[in-house]
């Protein structure tokens, strides 16, 4: 079993109008075999915590922690959080303009293993996985997403997802952009993902759509940059019914 660890993590982007504090001390510790959903109101911080855990350069980590089995995730490269198996499902997915979808999923799993993959059972895996997630055969030499359409960038990043075999794996709103079909084909393949058992995952979404799908074990809503309720699925169920008004509310009232 595998640990990803968030300590009191504060977390600032620098704007024409000075530095911006965006994350406020937020802790969570997520381990392999568990499912997190973040969920909270735009703005709340919860991109922001996937970038920041991915690497992204335009965030500034002011204070606390992230560790994944106690390694100092914040001294690794963007490459190394790769390697040691973070994996980033964005929001916006961007394109790679002569890079086909065969040779970049076979470097980047070449260079997480540290070997290349046999290519006849690769072939074999690449296939299947694109058949699930209903990707069509020539989508494989395309350039990487470049002239997709929103939901079939959504489906390159779930086939990613299955065939690199992180240990954690954060999808930051996955399901933006994707009507009923494309988001339930999503959900499968992140299911079949999840139904390995070695895999930690943190689902960042607004809407409770996607777990009608992809069932979490843990709910944490985001407010203002921190965590301002947890609990389980009942919770997210909770929100289905009531919305983020209340801790809306409760924050002017802070204020």
């Amino acid at each position: 079993m595998s640990t990803l660890e968030i300590k009191d993590l504060h977390v600032s982007i620098d704007t024409e109008q000075g530095n911006k504090p965006i994350l406020k001390g937020v802790t969570l510790t997520i381990k392999t075999g568990e499912t997190h959903a973040i969920m909270g109101p735009n703005g709340s911080g919860k991109s922001t915590l996937a970038s920041t855990i991915a690497g992204h350069p335009r965030y500034k980590v002011d204070s606390g922690s992230i560790t994944l089995d106690g390694e100092d995730v914040l001294a690794m490269t963007v490459d190394q959080r790769a390697r040691a198996g973070l994996f980033l499902a964005m929001q916006y997915p961007v394109e790679i303009p002569g890079v086909t979808m065969t040779n970049f999923l076979r470097t980047a799993k070449t260079a997480i293993d540290g070997e290349a993959p046999k290519l006849r059972t690769w072939t074999k895996d690449v296939k299947a996985a694109m058949h699930q997630l209903r990707i069509e055969p020539e989508f494989a030499e395309r350039n990487v997403n470049e002239g997709f359409s929103g939901g079939e960038k959504k489906r390159h990043e779930i086939l990613q997802l299955e065939l690199l075999k992180p240990k954690f794996a954060i999808l930051d709103e996955t399901d933006s952009g994707l009507d009923v079909d494309a988001l339930k084909v999503v959900s499968e393949g992140v299911n079949r993902a999840i139904d390995g058992g070695n895999l930690g995952t943190m689902l960042i979404t607004h809407y409770t759509r996607i777990l009608r799908y992809i069932k979490p074990d843990f709910v944490h809503v985001f407010v203002d940059g921190s965590i301002a309720e947890q609990g389980g699925p009942e919770l997210a169920d909770r929100l289905e019914d009531e919305g983020y008004d209340r801790y809306l509310v409760a924050e002017s009232a802070q204020a």
